[in-house]
């Protein structure tokens, strides 16, 4: 009869793409039951969601069946367990598996309709999706879906989400009607926290979280209250939208919430005539990169109707709709295993020391990393020229303080005043490497 290990080993040649280690090392295979020629075993999951799960499953039937005397194979997905969430003792989050937030930081690049497409595009593979517009302001979830006066219910004291076709969605819109939102801050505060505390979500795979823009009270009792697992930011390839996603990705890393990676929207539009590629804005995912050291999770182009989303398949047919769904799973499940070691910072008299995982060491000239900044104050971005006059860095400029942006960048406040740039690991080891062949 075959024994646990040989079932174990048997599949140790299966890799989760996104960490790039074999699922049995990682602890994923748990519970092997042998019953003769029958094989049964749990595969645990980072996310219910996860995409390569019936890729895991084809590859662990295949390869324990290969084994001598089994003659059938039984796989069971389960998935870690959610965040646990603190909060108020009625918490209606706590059969929500992923909570994430959609922000810009800054108004008008297309973040409500991107959160909602997104929330269209998970409910289409199955999963269980709500939808909550936090934006008091301006909320913009009943005129996306068309939605502006429905009949609100209260069960038990508690909200019950507006159904669209098998989306729970709240919104802000929903309880002030259409009349203008005047109110101050404590007032604004305070109806944030009814809507999280007393809106009955039930069991969610996932929760989208349409943020006001900017980075104020509003969004910081949004994190506080909700725990969120992860942040999604939206941007368009413009300096003006840039400078704000570097305060959007400070503010959410220094209340410990990852940043999943970015969505660049109204990247390019497509000519009828030639079929080509037109970026605008002269950015591309590959200069995001450089910038902020985060991946792009989708480029999403200029296309006529995307806005509508009122029927259950809006962009059913858009594929960077897909791809971003995928993406955002990946990087969810990442950030729930990953504990990859990571370079240690310690500043010393006009250096910045970096200790790498490695073991090696690289010491950077502050001056040379202040000169590298790549942000939207130090580069165009449309022609890639630097905008920062190099020779008016003071040759003593000092670090009063470095910011880690998960695993990787860093945010540096300089004795210059300028805080906003970001660098990442990969743009750190260029400059050492600069320095090393000098």
């Amino acid at each position: 009869m075959v024994s646990e290990q040989q079932v174990l080993d048997s599949m140790r040649h299966i890799v989760d793409p996104d960490v790039g280690r074999d699922i049995v090392s990682l602890g994923f295979v748990k519970n092997v039951r042998i019953d003769g020629g029958d094989v049964r075993f749990v595969v645990e999951l980072t996310t219910p969601a996860c995409p390569v799960k019936e890729s895991f499953r084809t590859q662990c039937e295949k390869a324990v069946r290969a084994l001598p005397g089994v003659t059938s194979v039984e796989v069971e997905f389960t998935a870690l367990p959610a965040r646990q969430r603190r909060g108020p003792a009625i918490n209606t989050l706590e059969q929500v598996e992923a909570v994430l937030a959609v922000s810009s930081c800054k108004g008008g690049v297309g973040k409500s309709t991107v959160a909602a497409l997104l929330a269209r595009a998970m409910l289409r593979e199955g999963l269980s999706v709500g939808l909550l517009d936090a934006d008091i302001y301006g909320p913009s979830v009943p005129t996306l879906f068309n939605v502006h006066h429905p009949q609100l219910y209260v069960r038990e004291n508690m909200l019950v989400p507006v159904d669209l076709d098998g989306l729970k969605v709240m919104s802000l819109g929903f309880l002030l009607g259409e009349s203008p939102a005047v109110l101050r801050g404590p007032i604004v505060s305070g109806y944030i926290q009814q809507i999280l505390q007393q809106t009955d979500w039930g069991r969610l795979d996932y929760l989208l979280i349409d943020m006001p823009p900017g980075t104020g009270d509003i969004q910081l009792t949004i994190v506080q209250q909700a725990a969120l697992d992860g942040a999604i930011i939206v941007t368009t390839p413009h300096s003006l939208s840039l400078v704000d996603v570097a305060k959007g990705i400070l503010m959410f890393e220094k209340v410990n919430v990852p940043v999943l990676g970015l969505v660049e929207n109204m990247s390019y539009f497509v000519c009828d005539n030639c079929a080509k590629k037109h970026y605008i804005f002269g950015s591309s995912a590959r200069s995001l990169k450089e910038r902020f050291g985060l991946n792009t999770l989708a480029e999403l182009p200029i296309v006529y109707g995307l806005s509508n989303v009122e029927r259950r398949d809006a962009g059913a047919d858009f594929a960077p709709l897909a791809e971003l769904s995928a993406n955002v799973h990946r990087e969810v499940g990442k950030r729930r295993i990953e504990r990859v070691p990571q370079p240690v910072v310690s500043v010393d008299s006009g250096f910045l020391q970096i200790r790498w995982p490695d073991g090696a060491v690289s010491k950077l000239a502050n001056r040379d990393v202040r000169a590298s900044c790549r942000c939207a104050q130090c580069i165009d971005e449309v022609t890639g020229k630097q905008l920062l006059d190099v020779a008016k860095i003071p040759a003593d400029i000092g670090v009063e303080h470095v910011q880690p942006l998960g695993n990787y960048a860093i945010g540096i406040h300089w004795s210059d005043g300028h805080s906003t740039g970001i660098y990442s690991w990969e743009h750190l080891r260029q400059i050492a490497g600069t320095a090393a062949s000098a």
